[in-house]
């Protein structure tokens, strides 16, 4: 064996090493955050059954709390201040009377269960956030997406902040709104893996006054992960300006992706503008020669996304066929959406479906 050899062999051994003690650091600490999440649960319902044998409930536990500061505070340190004990007795207050049934994790099923028989998989600080949202499916969706995605409490806020939960329901119906409360978001078709619209405000085009469909691309590709975030679970990246040749002509794909869940590529094509007839046409080739010439005999249809500032639904509907299941068209949003008139659109869709009374 040569020195390169030698080197190389040992660099891969400090790496194999490396990764073990990095992944048993992550499981030690998700453990601690665990255990921490499990006993605040318990100290609420503490606090809770001990307020209620007070004669004056308010006073009595406003002194409670406070004492019960200062001794946790005496003898543990910081983290127990009036302030986080109120959320301690919410959490117990929220998660004890979450009905909505458990999805099963497999990387979780040792972890023990609460009196009502749900379990608890992310960090305290998660659950800060989760246990303000008031729809409890709403909470559970973001929970479930959480777990699945490994989101980070960031991803989480951002996710929250971009009305995932209402932007895939009302692409729905109402039996499969409350789907998403029970299950996430599964990918089981094409027309799962789409959103309408896409949030991009992550790629802060807002402070340009104006952009090229090249800006558009070279930002996403800047913002690549946040970009495959917000596109969901099972994507990965191939490549952008993708070129091929077809009866000696030349021709670009913006972005070509592969999902992992379906099976398939999915290419996408930009556009600042409204989305034009010619554009649907045109992606229309982009994914006959892929599904012809790239895609292997076991793999799905491809999809085709045209990612565009505005459309008119009956141009984009009166252009496809009416069995279309390969070719979408999606606005994107450089600003976070109002989510209180998202909340709105959901609710007159749900009371639609129920012939005009209230879901």
């Amino acid at each position: 064996m040569d020195k390169n050899e030698m080197q190389k062999t040992e660099n891969v051994f400090l790496q194999n090493v490396s990764e073990i003690l990095e992944s048993a650091r992550k499981n030690a600490k998700t453990a601690v955050n665990l255990a921490m999440v499990y006993a605040y649960y318990e100290v609420g319902r503490m606090i809770v059954e001990e307020e209620q044998h007070g004669e004056n409930r308010a006073a009595y536990g406003k002194k409670i709390l406070q004492e019960l500061s200062e001794y946790l505070t005496e003898n543990f340190g910081k983290g127990f201040s009036v302030g986080n004990l109120k959320n301690i007795r919410q959490f117990y207050k929220v998660y004890s009377t979450d009905r909505i049934g458990e999805t099963a994790f497999s990387q979780f099923e040792n972890l023990p269960a609460v009196e009502t028989g749900r379990k608890f998989y992310l960090s305290w600080s998660h659950y800060l956030k989760l246990m303000r949202i008031e729809n409890i499916e709403e909470r559970h969706f973001y929970e479930i997406e959480s777990v699945k995605n490994d989101w980070s409490l960031s991803e989480l806020k951002r996710q929250y902040d971009s009305s995932l939960y209402e932007r895939l329901a009302l692409s729905t119906n109402k039996e499969n709104v409350y789907r998403l409360s029970v299950e996430g978001h599964n990918v089981e078709t094409p027309k799962d893996a789409v959103k309408d619209p896409y949030v991009l405000e992550f790629l802060g085009l807002p402070e340009l006054p104006e952009y090229s469909e090249s800006e558009l691309e070279s930002r996403i590709i800047d913002h690549l992960q946040q970009f495959l975030l917000e596109l969901g679970t099972g994507f990965a990246f191939i490549g952008r300006q993708v070129r091929f040749t077809f009866d000696e002509e030349h021709f670009i794909v913006d972005l070509v992706f592969y999902n992992r869940l379906l099976r398939c590529f999915v290419l996408f094509d930009l556009k600042i503008g409204e989305l034009k007839h010619q554009d649907i046409g045109q992606m229309q080739m982009y994914v006959n020669y892929y599904d012809r010439k790239v895609k292997l005999e076991d793999e799905n249809p491809t999809v085709g996304i045209l990612l565009c500032k505005e459309k008119n639904n009956a141009v984009v509907e009166m252009t496809l066929p009416e069995d279309n299941s390969q070719i979408f068209a999606s606005k994107y949003n450089t600003v976070l959406p109002s989510k209180e008139k998202l909340q709105k659109l959901l609710e007159e869709q749900l009371s639609d479906e129920n012939g005009g009374e209230q879901a």
